[in-house]
């Protein structure tokens, strides 16, 4: 089958790999219709994240068609068309137990965090993604669901990461009637962190980014307030003047481990790997948010660590959460929302590619060349 490949920082291609079978009874092989390209795979891509290794194929956004399953499989068959949620969890363990299917602990050898994710790299248990002709999926009877009749392919997509992640990222803020909410980033994720505060109850929402045609989005498709990083002096000063100096109730942090705004923070955590990542956007949410409020992280960041502001975080007495996104628990509300036409999570998909031009996609995105706020990846027929 052909599939994209990792050849080092910056290197991808598409290349013969061997098709994947089924290799244990509650196995599925999804063939894949359509994939995407994160933000977080850009990680990978720049060389951010831990044991990526040559010849790992991306991926963790994918619908297709079931082409085989295993034989204990009961809730899924053959020609079904499905949406894989990024998460791979066992569904029984004593986290999966309690809904933290991101942090199953039967899918990862490295499971003291994260559980399994497609096309991660081995810190995320080494299984293979999406951005492929074919996919194994395992604990095919818990992980992916079938796409309803009413629901485009690509609204699907969308929810297997991108927007479940923005959303949950809104959840885990704890939004009250009325909260002024702050959003770093406004890439795919954090465009749908903004939309869904309002969802749940923001009676205020300002993104912050130093890209016009991204606060451009965030003002057409999330309704909010913007602030461009490149206009202000000092971006916590003009939050703290837009919220009549108190402080905003939620920040989101929707950018991780490759912000920009320090240079020494850059260099240190995104080009020398002396950091988890650049920890700029998450003190910035730290010390936007009021005394007494609530920073929700969502964007990636490595396992090392980094130079967070913790001191602020016990001193303002704030609330800090942060997960990978438990993406399935956010489907049964979300899809609600979508039948009764309140949002359409592929209106941020901006480009299309045909996997043979995957290359292409990622230099796009990567550069942020010709508007590109998330490409799609057209692998095979419907």
């Amino acid at each position: 089958m052909k599939a994209m490949t990792y050849r080092g920082p910056y290197k991808i291609r598409v290349d013969e790999k061997p098709e994947p079978r089924i290799q244990h009874p509650n196995d599925a092989i999804v063939r894949v219709t359509r994939a995407a390209v994160c933000g977080s795979d850009l990680h990978l891509f720049h060389g951010m994240m831990p044991d990526t290794r040559i010849g790992h194929t991306f991926g963790h956004e994918i619908v297709g068609i079931v082409e085989e399953v295993g034989s204990s499989v009961e809730t899924l068959n053959r020609g079904d068309r499905v949406m894989v949620p990024f998460n791979i969890y066992c569904g029984s363990c004593f986290f999966c137990s309690r809904g933290l299917f991101s942090n199953c602990h039967n899918v990862n050898p490295n499971a003291t965090a994260v559980g399994g994710i497609y096309g991660y790299s081995h810190t995320t248990g080494g299984y293979d993604g999406g951005q492929a002709e074919f996919v194994r999926v395992p604990f095919a009877d818990v992980g992916p669901s079938v796409i309803p009749d009413w629901l485009s392919s690509e609204d699907a997509l969308m929810l297997t990461d991108a927007f479940s992640t923005g959303y949950f990222g809104a959840q885990l803020g704890d939004i009250a009637a009325g909260d002024t909410v702050v959003v770093f980033g406004a890439g795919p994720v954090g465009l749908a962190a903004a939309r869904s505060a309002w969802f749940l109850g923001a009676g205020r929402v300002i993104v912050v980014d130093h890209i016009d045609y991204r606060l451009e989005k965030a003002r057409t498709f999330a309704f909010a307030e913007t602030i461009h990083l490149s206009e202000v002096a000092d971006v916590v000063l003009a939050l703290k003047k837009a919220t009549g100096y108190l402080g905003a109730d939620v920040v989101i942090d929707a950018v991780g481990a490759e912000s920009d705004g320090s240079v020494v923070q850059h260099v240190t955590g995104a080009k020398l790997k002396m950091q988890g990542g650049s920890p700029v956007a998450v003190n910035w949410a730290i010390d936007s948010a009021r005394k007494g409020g609530t920073v929700s992280v969502i964007g990636a960041y490595g396992p090392l660590g980094s130079a967070v502001r913790l001191g602020d975080v016990v001193n303002k007495g704030l609330t800090l959460r942060a997960n990978q996104a438990p993406v399935k628990r956010q489907w049964p509300r979300l899809l609600e929302h979508i039948q009764q036409g309140l949002v359409s999570p592929s209106e941020l998909l901006t480009h299309r590619f045909p996997l043979e031009h995957i290359a292409e996609a990622y230099h796009v995105f990567s550069s942020k060349l010709d508007d590109c706020i998330k490409p799609l990846l057209v692998v095979g027929e419907e």
